[in-house]
């Protein structure tokens, strides 16, 4: 049986007329007169969603949402409301109410809003409940985040975790690239073993063989001692090779033959080794294209690209911002002996808005910062970095934004610019469809919805 939409409204007669109606267009239904019965009926009647006057006496929708917020913030809440009040709905709306509607009002709009509403909810329960089986049966470590882009990531870990299949993670520098691969490994039959990390861009070229495939004694100038390379290390475990878009068109053919045969010689070596090893590589460079160029061989691109994990930027999963955000202040917080609760509306608005070119880690680098010069219980938006505030990059290939002009700054109009931007420009880029823009932008149609009206953005739609 479906859960019942609870409709309160003190004007009994109308919120019976609802309850028909809706009934009529196959919703179960259930109404009340007044909030304290909306309360005393929740528990046992389990709602689906509750449409609820603002204005009425005694307890009004205000007092009710603040109830509700606490008892079951999951519950969506529409709220009615005369012409004359909608600052009010507006203002309830930002304190998390799903919508408003205006009397008076056509059922149509009213099921439209409803239809929207236990959409989002059951989206949400659906990405909540697909998180808690992920956790359930995988340890993600300091993999966090709820949003689609990286969702999609967490279930290709769930995935590939359990096969011994060649994994290319692929991202912006900065994403977290190497926090994937030690998930997969660590969810791996394999967690037991070594888990070997060798960044290929990071070791000079005369180098990177020797510390590959290590070398005997006398190998090579300077080789006073046979040396084991990161392939023999790796034996049974796990070989991360970061960055491997850099590595010497030389070598890669001895890489090849070490990936598909697992096998290879140690360097100034005849003696061939076999190993064991699960591979794992990463890069942020288009290798499709690199081998294009000549750069890269095709052979190797196609023995690496086995099952890819496109690995988001963080401006692409905005709607993480703020857990990571927090889960970086809890620990440079504990490690500098301070006590911070967290950021202010405003440092929270701010780096929002920020587009972050260096991913994961710049957020870690600027919350680190904050936590270095916050002197108040929380990180206020005078703690964060001045560079958050300069010209900023577009999304995509959208407007650029610019910097206030004169001296003093308003904070508030300048924040809500440059929200208004980013949203337009999303917007713009998916022809006015907001469930796309809202996943271009790393948030929830929810929030996509409540920004447009806070900003009276107008959504024009346009066709292929």
């Amino acid at each position: 049986m479906p859960r019942p939409i609870l409709i309160i409204d003190d004007e009994a007669r109308l919120a019976e007329v609802i309850a028909v109606a809706l009934r009529q267009r196959g919703f179960a239904t259930h109404f009340v007169d007044s909030a304290a019965k909306a309360l005393a009926w929740l528990d046992e009647g389990n709602p689906s969603l509750v449409l609820t006057d603002l204005r009425m006496p005694g307890m009004d929708g205000r007092a009710l949402l603040q109830r509700l917020q606490a008892a079951r913030p999951e519950l969506p809440v529409i709220v009615m409301t005369a012409y004359a009040s909608v600052r009010d709905a507006v203002a309830l709306v930002q304190d998390g109410a799903f919508d408003y509607i205006s009397k008076p009002f056509e059922m149509e709009d009213v099921v439209a809003t409803i239809g929207r509403a236990l959409k989002l909810q059951e989206a949400e329960a659906e990405n909540a409940r697909l998180r808690q089986e992920l956790e359930q049966n995988y340890d993600f470590g300091s993999l966090i985040g709820t949003s689609p882009p990286f969702q999609a990531v967490l279930q290709g870990v769930a995935e590939v975790c359990a096969s011994r299949a060649t994994v290319l993670l692929q991202g912006e520098s900065g994403t977290g690239k190497e926090l994937v691969a030690r998930a997969i490994h660590r969810n791996s039959p394999r967690r037991h073993k070594p888990f070997v990390a060798l960044n290929c861009a990071a070791i000079p070229e005369a180098l990177l063989e020797s510390e590959l495939f290590g070398h005997v004694k006398g190998a090579f100038s300077g080789a006073v001692a046979a040396r084991q390379g990161r392939f023999a290390v790796a034996d049974g475990g796990t070989l991360f090779l970061d960055e491997i878009g850099d590595m010497p068109l030389a070598l890669q053919a001895k890489v090849l033959r070490a990936v598909q045969e697992q096998t290879f010689e140690p360097v100034g070596s005849s003696r061939t080794v076999t190993v064991d090893i699960r591979f794992i590589a990463a890069t942020h460079q288009d290798l499709r294209r690199r081998v294009e160029q000549g750069a890269f061989r095709e052979d190797l691109y196609y023995r690496l690209n086995v099952f890819p994990i496109q690995v988001p930027v963080l401006r692409d999963r905005i709607g993480d911002l703020e857990v990571l955000a927090l889960h970086f202040l809890k620990r440079h917080a504990a490690s500098m002996g301070k006590r911070l609760d967290g950021f202010s509306r405003a440092a929270l608005a701010a780096m929002t808005a920020y587009a972050w070119p260096g991913n994961i880690r710049e957020l870690q680098n600027c919350v680190e910062r904050a936590v270095i010069v916050a002197r108040g219980t929380g990180v206020e938006v005078t703690d964060l970095p001045p560079y958050l505030f300069e010209r900023r990059p577009p999304i995509g290939q959208g407007v650029a934004l610019g910097q206030a002009a004169g001296g003093a700054v308003n904070l508030e109009a300048e924040l809500a610019r440059i929200e208004r931007a980013l949203l337009t420009e999303a917007l713009r880029t998916t022809g006015g469809v907001q469930a796309r823009a809202a996943e271009l932008l790393g948030i929830t149609e929810r929030s996509l919805w409540h920004r447009i009206k806070k900003l009276e953005i107008r959504i024009t739609r346009t066709t292929d």
